[in-house]
């Protein structure tokens, strides 16, 4: 009853952050929804475009617990502003309330319908999303994936199932629950980890050990005194001192690796 009532706390909050939604309106770069079809499946995806002459990266960006919320889409419109084209997938597409995606559910029911969400189809869907964004005119056939949260996780899996990736980012996510699936990693994994975060920070050791032994490249970095989900509460508002800073430092750290691997 606890974690249902924290659980959905979270939701609220995350779903009432105004700032993400005005920001977003305000933001000088194109956007546009478009459904990515496969397998009988209509993903509606979110793609926000970088202001550039040259052909860019494609950035796969997977939203967390609370489904694509207006955060998800505004750090999508980061990741454009930094130089690449975001991709960003609702997961909750076709299982919303009648047949709806992230917005058509009520207070709290977005968290539960991820956790409950089908594995082999959410890589589905970040497959089809990812080949859709490469095919792209102003694609340069490069390919990142960077994930939160729950799509933290969902970024270190998807490294198991996509051979062509360039690199994946895990933010503050637990490493695959089939270790084996490692050795089918051929991108570096790098990590972005809160400090406060005790859950997910006890996985990293066993990772670290994991991946050194199936001979894959992760570089885990714990931001001291950032607690989990810092990229989101780090530009909140009323954010902490040490959030903010994780976040900052951590957006420096994303935009440094993807410019030396593109």
């Amino acid at each position: 009853m606890r974690t249902s009532l924290l659980l959905s706390l979270a939701a609220f909050t995350v779903s009432a952050q105004d700032w993400a939604r005005q920001r977003l309106e305000k933001s000088p770069r194109h956007r546009e929804w478009v459904t990515v079809k496969h397998d009988g499946r209509s993903v509606e995806t979110f793609i926000v475009y970088p202001e550039a002459k040259q052909k860019s990266p494609i950035v796969l960006v997977i939203h967390e617990i609370f489904g694509l919320s207006d955060w998800a889409q505004e750090v999508a419109d980061e990741v454009a502003e930094a130089g690449y084209i975001a991709v960003a997938p609702d997961l909750l597409s076709g299982m919303g309330p009648n047949g709806g995606r992230t917005s058509d559910f009520p207070e709290g029911g977005a968290t539960e319908a991820v956790s409950h969400l089908n594995p082999d189809q959410v890589t589905a869907d970040l497959n089809a999303a990812a080949d859709y964004g490469l095919k792209l005119p102003a694609s340069n056939g490069k390919l990142f994936v960077a994930g939160f949260c729950w799509g933290g996780g969902q970024s270190f899996r998807f490294a198991t199932n996509r051979a062509d990736l360039s690199a994946a980012f895990v933010f503050y996510g637990p490493p695959p629950a089939n270790k084996e699936a490692m050795s089918r990693i051929k991108a570096p994994v790098y990590g972005f980890y809160g400090g406060n975060d005790a859950r997910i920070d006890s996985t990293i050791p066993a990772t670290k050990d994991q991946m050194k032994e199936a001979g894959k490249t992760y570089e885990p970095v714990i931001y001291e005194g950032a607690g989990h989900g810092f990229m989101r509460a780090g530009e909140a508002p009323d954010a902490s001192e040490a959030n903010r800073k994780a976040r900052t430092e951590g957006w420096t750290r994303l935009k440094k690796l993807m410019s030396g691997s593109s």
